[in-house]
């Protein structure tokens, strides 16, 4: 696959800052908001954002059950904070009701590093990559639990936190709890479409 074509859910949160990392690495990329654009995908991306409010809108314009059946059936997907809700067999602290896609079997704690006014950014190492990456930490989640297939792909370096896991990696499917595209390191999302081309 020379130039996959990947879309971002676009019904909420983080929609353009993807979209412009994914199109200055070369790939055809777009928004996502109705069944027909999905069906364009080779891969996806969940973006961070309000994760109750994506799974509602979701359901609101049926893309809900599409997505779980592309997940499923092993289209490649990255989401990023409310995107590795999204993507979480399992949630603690969820609202009640809240509804995921699923596919990673991991489980998620919401808001695990705070508020708002708790959001923070660093440097963390991140499997493979020779330079620490520069992880912006937004109303976060972190990962409680790891499936056996799941792969850790970075962990939280010191403080209060030091060791929660807040990268993962399951076959295609994979999720930071931070923001990678803020800021101007891409090699998080080329990552991920080397990952896209590989599968």
């Amino acid at each position: 696959m020379s130039s996959p074509s990947i879309g971002v859910f676009a019904l909420q949160g983080d929609v353009r800052e993807h979209l412009a990392v994914l199109t200055d690495l070369g790939v055809d990329a777009f928004g996502v908001r109705r069944p027909e654009e999905l069906a364009r995908c080779d891969a996806l991306v969940l973006p961070g954002g309000e994760s109750t409010t994506m799974y509602k809108l979701a359901r609101t314009f049926e893309l809900f059950e599409p997505l779980v059946d592309r997940i499923r059936t092993g289209m490649p997907t990255f989401g990023t904070c409310a995107g590795m809700i999204m993507l979480a067999d399992r949630i603690e602290d969820g609202t009640e009701g809240q509804e995921t896609l699923g596919g990673l079997d991991i489980t998620v704690r919401r808001n695990a590093f705070g508020r708002q006014v708790d959001s923070f950014e660093g440097h963390i190492a991140f499997d493979g990559f020779e330079d620490p990456v520069h992880a912006v930490f937004i109303r976060a989640p972190w990962v409680e639990d790891l499936g056996e297939e799941v792969e850790a792909l970075a962990t939280v370096p010191a403080g209060p936190a030091a060791g929660r896991i807040v990268a993962v990696r399951q076959g295609s499917l994979m999720a930071t709890s931070f923001h990678p595209e803020v800021g101007s390191d891409d090699r998080i999302h080329r990552y991920f479409v080397d990952l896209v081309k590989q599968s």
